[in-house]
């Protein structure tokens, strides 16, 4: 049996996760891996027993010499787009962490180039296969709920900086908003269907990132991102997105999601609002609570929802191997993951220049 040839582009935390998934595979082969920081990359594959994989400290180095089939690129956000497009223009099918990008015309370049090379590029939002993230897309596209108008999604953590090249705007763009944002962002497009984004409303703030009583003093320093923000999103189809997102609050959550239609509504609690670290939806989701009439009685009926334990990375990279294997399209395609970006992309223009602003997302 021939076996994927699969390299690494990006050595850190993400990168780690990958790699579990991928050893637990035995129709790839992790070839090589990549990272700028000298005798990062070496380090890596030993820890993986790779011996016999290939380090280097450039992409285009790998990318040139290796004939991979297909990246990882766990890279910080803003060269996710430098790394997916060389990867795409050297014949690479591409698993790309979220976010997509930092911004939106990035996002398109990575498109650009995905059509011209054939290649898929999936996008890494793991909660997509956790079995309470899925019922919760069953029920909303089942049209109990009928017209949906509103969506109040985010919650956050109360405190859950987490550092590294996170909180630096050169190498994450971006912070909490992109960070854990868009994983909010696409549980509630994902069940939707993905509407078009239309115009942006938005603020961001920074008050604890920068704060030594509540940040290491080295981190505050070079704090130059986002810790908090919240905006409000005009939908096509005359939806409307009420957003919320937050590393660091006087507060255990921002909220319940909750999706609003002209015959129910629907209640999705956060997994572990209770936790520091909690209330983001990048794993799962608590109770989930239809509110409906019921012989013209208002009525409230608790959603059961099994906790089935999926490994949700590892179904994040099988999915992505399959489709490579298959020819199948892309498991979490760019074609929807690009209105999750504009909306990012939106937040920050909005909130840099304090005004609403349009989202116009151009055709490849």
């Amino acid at each position: 049996m021939k076996k994927l040839r699969i390299g690494i582009i990006g050595t850190g935390g993400i990168a780690h996760a990958h790699m579990r998934a991928y050893e637990k595979m035995d129709d790839i082969e992790i070839v090589a891996g990549a990272d700028i920081v000298p005798g990062k990359a070496r380090k890596f594959l030993d820890e993986f027993h790779l011996d016999n994989a290939k380090d280097f400290e450039t992409a285009d180095e790998m990318l040139s010499t290796m004939n991979l089939d297909a990246v990882s690129v766990c890279t910080y956000n803003s060269t996710h787009a430098e790394c997916a497009i060389k990867a795409l223009e050297a014949g690479c099918h591409v698993l790309l962490e979220k976010p997509m990008t930092v911004h939106l015309d990035e996002a398109l370049e990575i498109m650009k180039a995905e059509k011209k090379s054939g290649k898929i590029v999936t996008i890494g939002f793991q909660p997509r296969y956790d079995s309470r993230m899925k019922k919760v897309k069953e029920i909303v596209q089942s049209g109990v709920l009928g017209k949906i108008y509103y969506i109040q999604t985010g919650g956050g953590r109360r405190r859950g900086i987490p550092g590294s090249t996170f909180i630096e705007k050169d190498l994450a763009g971006v912070g909490a908003l992109a960070d854990i944002g868009c994983y909010a962002l696409d549980m509630v497009l994902n069940s939707i269907g993905y509407p078009k984004p239309l115009t942006v409303s938005a603020t961001a703030y920074d008050y604890f990132g920068k704060n030594e009583k509540y940040t290491p003093p080295e981190d505050a320093k070079r704090f130059s991102v986002d810790d908090f923000s919240a905006a409000f999103i005009r939908l096509e189809g005359g939806i409307t997105l009420d957003f919320r997102m937050s590393w660091a609050m006087h507060m255990n959550t921002t909220g319940a999601t909750i999706i609003l239609g002209t015959d129910a509504g629907l209640r999705i609690e956060p997994a572990n609002p209770e936790s520091l670290w909690g209330g983001a939806w990048d794993g799962s989701c608590g109770d989930v609570t239809l509110f409906h009439d019921e012989f013209s009685v208002p009525t409230c009926t608790p959603i059961p929802m099994t906790d089935q334990g999926e490994d949700r990375f590892f179904l994040k990279v099988r999915s992505f191997v399959d489709a490579i294997l298959e020819n199948k399209p892309a498991p979490i395609p760019t074609s929807q993951i690009i209105y999750n970006q504009a909306i990012i992309d939106g937040i920050i223009r909005s909130s840099e220049s304090g005004h609403e602003v349009d989202i116009v997302i151009p055709e490849i």
